[in-house]
This record gives C-alpha cells, sequence and structure tokens, in this order.
C-alpha cells in the first residue's frame, strides 16, 4: 500500500498529464491515510477547479482554509474560486483575507530583520 506522499505525487503527475480525475481519485486517496494532508486538499481543490467543477473546488478550498487558516495561497485559491462561480463578495472578502495576511508576513519579516 502506497504512503500518503507517494499518492500525493501520482497525483500530481496524472495533474499534469491532464487526467484530473485520476489525480482526484490519488488525492483522496491521501487524504483517506491522512485527512489533514493539507498538500492534497490544495491538490484536490485545484483538480476540481480544473474540470469546472466549482462547487466542490469552493468546498475544498473552504476545508483547506480551515486547516491552514494563515496559508496566503490557500485564501487566494478559493478567493478565484468564488469569482469564478460568480460569487463576487465572497471573493472579495477572501482576497482581502490573504492580502491581511501577507502584510503580517512582511511586518514579521521585517521586525526580524531589525533584530538581526
Amino acid at each position: 500500500m502506497a504512503d500518503k506522499e507517494t499518492l500525493y505525487d501520482q497525483g500530481l503527475d496524472l495533474a499534469f498529464d491532464g487526467d484530473f480525475r485520476g489525480a482526484i481519485e490519488r488525492y483522496r486517496a491521501a487524504l483517506e491515510i491522512d485527512p489533514g494532508f493539507v498538500d492534497a486538499v490544495h491538490a484536490l481543490a485545484m483538480a476540481h477547479k480544473e474540470l469546472g467543477e466549482l462547487d466542490q473546488a469552493i468546498l475544498v478550498g473552504r476545508r483547506l482554509c480551515e486547516l491552514a487558516p494563515d496559508d496566503i495561497l490557500a485564501h487566494t485559491s478559493l478567493s478565484q474560486f468564488y469569482q469564478m462561480a460568480g460569487l463576487i463578495a465572497e471573493a472579495e472578502a477572501e482576497s482581502a483575507r490573504a492580502k491581511v495576511l501577507d502584510w503580517k508576513r512582511q511586518l514579521s519579516e521585517e521586525k526580524d530583520e531589525g533584530k538581526a
């Protein structure tokens, strides 16, 4: 039986080849092993987006943001899913969250540089 990383990597290979259904199967298998595997959750959301399954992409994107609330890319991706689905207010809210997180990251880096 393959481990979660192997399944995830197989999913990436399938997605790269355009087989998003196969990729989804591998990502889901990886998530059966570790439901909190953030990279697999994000890849699953992106695969659904590529297939035009925006409701699923949004659902998985929300889960991603729950698992990784400080992940700028997670909020940016969810914003894109909302925008593609025509949910502009939701897209703008997620985009704003991503911007705030990025500002916090920048401030933290500036503080760290000041200590050096």
